[in-house]
């Protein structure tokens, strides 16, 4: 295969940056605690100083992987799917999303959103960040807001997105891993002061599993 026609098939989301793929416990947001099987694609330029999965970035670092492939494996494990990253939607998520579909899956997205959205999902997390802002037309479909709290300037920028995703959407707010002892007081603070929040912790973690 040349690297045209290789760029041809990434290009059609027929091939994806594949970063790794595992079966564990949804530890975070509305989810948590469901058996999901995770797909982490490769490729992100939000750049978040404290991303514990910094690996993810350069999308060149991990091989072009046909998404029927994906699809196989994912089908092995769980009928719920969790599509990650890295930042998923800087590829075309359309292929993937509606192979695992064909096959009866409930198909969920990991995203801070600053890319165009594409494929078809059932659940969207969006989670924004200050670098890159997200795209205006996810904040309609987003199914739960999750924002990661590594100051207190944080809540001033969690409030100024919950002010434009939909009024459906279930919002969260997640201590940054590394700050947790010192945002988590200012957290529990928070919502108990404005209730339409819930804390999101990274339960995962904790249980010392992927």
């Amino acid at each position: 295969m040349t690297r045209h026609e290789r760029q041809e098939l990434i290009d059609k989301g027929l091939l994806l940056p594949l970063m790794e793929e595992f079966y564990t416990i949804q530890g975070e947001g509305f989810h948590k605690g469901t058996a999901a099987y995770f797909v982490r694609i490769g490729g992100c330029d939000v750049g978040c100083h404290w991303c514990d999965v910094k690996e993810s970035w350069l999308a060149e670092l991990h091989p072009p992987t046909e998404t029927h492939k994906i699809v196989e494996n994912a089908a092995k494990y769980s009928d719920t799917i969790v599509v990650t990253g890295g930042e998923p939607l800087t590829w075309d998520m359309t292929e993937l999303t509606s192979q695992l579909k064909a096959k009866g899956m409930q198909v969920h997205i990991e995203t801070s959103g600053a890319y165009p959205l594409s494929g078809s999902w059932d659940w969207i997390c969006l989670s924004p960040k200050k670098m890159k802002l997200p795209t205006e037309e996810i904040y309609d479909v987003a199914d739960e807001l999750k924002v990661i709290v590594y100051n207190k300037d944080d809540l001033r920028f969690a409030e100024e997105q919950a002010e434009k995703v939909n009024k459906e959407c279930i919002l969260y707010l997640q201590p940054e891993w590394s700050k947790r002892d010192k945002v988590m007081p200012l957290i529990v603070d928070y919502v108990m002061a404005n209730p339409k929040w819930k804390v999101s912790l990274q339960t995962h973690k904790y249980l010392n599993i992927p």
